[in-house]
Parts: C-alpha cells; sequence; structure tokens
C-alpha cells in the first residue's frame, strides 16, 4: 500500500500538526498555508487526507473550514479527532524585560485568551495570522517586544520561551479536527479507542414552509436518533436562506438514514450525507517550562 499523503493547517507547530502526530503512526505529512489550500490539494489529488480544525469548545465552529467544506469542493468527513489546547504566551529566547506591544495568533487563539489579555495586555495590538504555528514564526523574525500565542510545540519549532501558560480564560478547551477525503479509504491511524461513530448530514429547506425545521428534527427524533449539534449556516443565495448541519451519533444505516431522506424530500427538503465516522478522542501530552 502507497504511503498516506497527509495534509493540515501549518505551519509546523500548529495545533492541527499535534492531532496529526496524535492520530496517525505514519505517513507523509505537508502543511499548508491555511484551510481552503489544505483541502484544496485534496481536492486536485495532491494529497489523499487533510486535517482541518472544525469546532473550538469556546468559540464554537470553525466557519471557514465548514464554508469551504461545503460550498467549494466535494469531499467527505471520515473521522474526526477531539484534542486539549492549552495556549500559551510565547516570546523570542532574546526578551527579557521588553514591553510587550504586539500579540500575534489566529483570530481563534486570541479569542479564546480574551480576558487574559484584556487584564495583562490591554494596550497591545492583537494581529491576526493564518494559524499559531505561523504567529510563533513571526515572533521568531521579529524579535524582543512580541509575542504569540501558541502550544509548546510551536514554541519548540521556533526556539521560543515562554511567559505565561495555560492562558486561555476556559479550562474544557478541545477542538474538534475533521479528517478528510475526496474518495474515502482505510486509514492507517494510531490505536485510540473509537469514542462513538457519527454521521454528518446537511438539510436544505423549501422556502416559505411554516414548521419546516420542526419537521426535520421530529423525523430524527421519532426514530430516536441522537442529535448532537445543529447548526444553521447561510446558502450565499440570498438574506435569509440557509442550511442546516446536523451530527447524528450513530454510523450511517440503511434503514434509519433512508426513512429520513424520504421524510424530509416529501417535505421538499433534500439532505446530503457529508460523512460516516468514528471519533476519536486523545490526550496530547503538553511539557512546558515558564521562563
Amino acid at each position: 500500500m502507497s504511503e498516506q499523503r497527509i495534509g493540515y493547517l501549518g505551519p509546523k507547530g500548529t495545533f492541527t500538526k499535534m492531532a496529526v502526530d496524535a492520530l496517525f503512526e505514519e505517513g507523509m505529512f505537508v502543511g499548508y498555508e491555511n484551510i481552503p489550500a489544505c483541502l484544496d490539494a485534496v481536492e486536485s489529488g495532491e494529497i489523499s487526507t487533510a486535517v482541518v480544525p472544525i469546532e473550538n469548545a469556546i468559540e464554537g465552529s470553525v466557519h471557514l473550514t465548514i464554508d469551504y467544506f461545503v460550498h467549494q469542493v466535494n469531499q467527505s468527513i471520515i473521522a474526526e479527532l477531539t484534542v486539549p489546547i492549552k495556549q500559551h504566551l510565547l516570546v523570542h529566547s532574546n526578551h527579557h524585560e521588553e514591553e510587550i506591544k504586539k500579540v500575534y495568533s489566529h483570530s481563534h487563539a486570541i479569542a479564546q485568551c480574551h480576558q487574559y489579555l484584556h487584564n495583562h495586555f490591554p494596550n497591545a495590538d492583537l494581529e491576526y495570522t493564518n494559524s499559531t504555528g505561523k504567529a510563533a514564526e513571526i515572533v521568531a523574525s521579529e524579535g524582543p517586544g512580541v509575542a504569540a500565542i501558541a502550544n509548546h510545540l510551536a514554541a519548540e519549532q521556533n526556539g521560543l520561551k515562554f511567559i505565561d501558560t495555560d492562558i486561555h480564560d476556559y479550562d474544557n478547551n478541545h477542538t474538534r479536527f475533521a479528517v478528510i477525503q475526496k474518495v474515502p479509504t482505510t486509514l492507517k491511524v494510531k490505536d485510540h479507542p473509537i469514542t462513538k461513530h457519527k454521521t454528518t448530514v446537511m438539510v436544505t429547506l423549501p422556502k416559505d414552509y411554516v414548521g419546516a425545521l420542526h419537521q426535520v428534527l421530529a423525523a430524527f427524533a421519532w426514530r430516536k436518533m441522537n442529535l448532537s449539534k445543529i447548526e444553521s449556516r447561510p446558502l450565499k443565495t440570498g438574506l435569509g436562506n440557509y442550511f442546516f448541519l446536523i451530527d447524528v451519533d450513530q454510523p450511517y444505516d440503511q434503514v434509519l438514514f433512508p426513512g429520513v431522506q424520504a421524510e424530509l424530500e416529501a417535505l421538499g427538503c433534500q439532505l446530503k450525507v457529508l460523512g460516516t465516522y468514528p471519533s476519536y478522542q486523545v490526550d496530547v501530552p503538553s511539557p512546558v517550562q515558564k521562563a
């Protein structure tokens, strides 16, 4: 069997790379500058698999991932991995007592640490980057006086030191990462226990149909199919037009799901299966020391 080619939101030192390292035993790993570039690489066949963040426990869904996955590519979710997220404040190795005038990080990471930044660095400029790993790279190149919010792996990769650790505002900080392929295949992954099997579907409703969403949910409810998440996103066809992403806590079968689809189509709705997959949860060690 040929080597797995796995793309992730790079560069090295991102939480996505930590998720990749935690899940996969082997493969050729390729970092991409942003989420669209990673999914485009799957679409073109440059890589077989992409790993991208899809939801954070504090900040919610990663809308860029969801919207690009739904609107721009034709791919499937084949697995998901949930990992703990520990945000640290990192500075250049030559930083001593300089005032921190700017903090770099991904928008989600900055939002996860909003109260900390408000209390400790109220006058610092906040600069968004494509990833936490990229923020660490910038701080390594700029020198003292700036900081990055990132993880211990980014510190190791870029020779940075810690000013403070675990600076996220809430302890229960986890991120779900979606493993995505164009043509679903069997993954070679480490021996992690599967916490559950899930199926993600996309549902669009007919216009001007009173009670349509209620009847959609009822189609799952009377079949005793548990929904762990439902979220609306714009269809991008005009104001007031939405689709719904629904996570069902069971694998796709040939009885219940076709029954739901037939019932919804009778209501004028459309249902598309975006993936049926195992869900993993792992602990990622974070050995850190304050400077």
